[in-house]
C-alpha cells in the first residue's frame, strides 16, 4: 500500500515535470528550435492536426526556421497558423517553403520572458507539493484505518518529502538553465 501511494507520487511529479519541460519549449528564446511551432495547429481538411504532420519544420541556422509544406494548397494555412499564434512571427513564403525569421529579444523582452519562466516554476512546485499533500492525505487515511503502524506512516511521510525535495530541485536547474538560455545574447 505504501509503495503504491510512493510510485504513484513519483510518476505524477514526473509528469508535473514533463509538463514544465513543454511548456518552456514554448518560450522564444533568442535561438531557432523546432519545437517553437511544436504547439500549433493547422486546419487539414476540416481537422486540426499539429503543424509537423502537414509540413517539414527545419532550422536554416540560429535565427531562422524553415517550413516545407508538402501540399501547396496548404502553404496558406500554415501561413496564416503562423500568422495568428501567439509567437508573434511573420513568415516570409516562396512556393512551399516558409521562412520564419526570428528576431533578436530585447532586453526588457528578456526580462518579461524571465518572469513568466519564474511564474511557470512556480506552478509546477505548486503541483508536486500538492502532490506531495495527497500521498500524505493517503498515508494518513491508512493510518486512520489501522492498516499500517505509526512508524510506517512516519518514515512513508519523510520518504515522500525527499522524493518532493528531489523533483524541486529538478524545477530549480530546468528554470536556471531557461533563464540561462534567455539571458544570453
Amino acid at each position: 500500500m505504501i509503495e503504491n501511494i510512493k510510485k504513484d507520487a513519483t510518476s505524477r511529479m514526473g509528469k508535473s515535470i514533463e509538463s514544465l519541460k513543454e511548456d518552456l519549449m514554448k518560450l522564444r528564446t533568442g535561438r531557432a528550435h523546432t519545437s517553437l511551432l511544436d504547439h500549433i495547429t493547422v486546419s487539414y481538411y476540416g481537422n486540426d492536426v499539429p503543424l509537423n504532420q502537414v509540413a517539414n519544420v527545419n532550422i536554416a541556422d540560429a535565427r531562422m526556421l524553415t517550413v516545407t509544406v508538402w501540399e501547396k494548397s496548404m502553404v496558406q494555412t500554415v501561413e496564416k497558423a503562423i500568422l495568428t499564434s501567439d509567437l508573434g512571427l511573420n513568415p516570409a513564403t516562396s512556393g512551399n517553403v516558409l521562412r520564419i525569421s526570428l528576431p533578436a529579444l530585447t532586453e526588457e523582452r528578456r526580462r518579461d520572458m524571465t518572469k513568466i519562466v519564474r511564474n511557470e516554476g512556480e506552478g509546477a512546485r505548486v503541483a508536486i507539493r500538492n502532490i506531495r499533500r495527497d500521498a500524505n492525505n493517503s498515508l494518513k487515511a491508512l493510518l486512520k484505518e489501522k492498516k499500517i503502524a505509526e512508524d510506517d506512516e512516519r518514515r512513508a511521510q519523510e520518504e515522500v518529502q525527499k522524493l518532493t525535495d528531489k523533483y524541486i530541485a529538478q524545477v530549480d536547474r530546468i528554470l536556471a538553465d531557461k533563464e540561462a538560455e534567455l539571458m544570453e545574447i
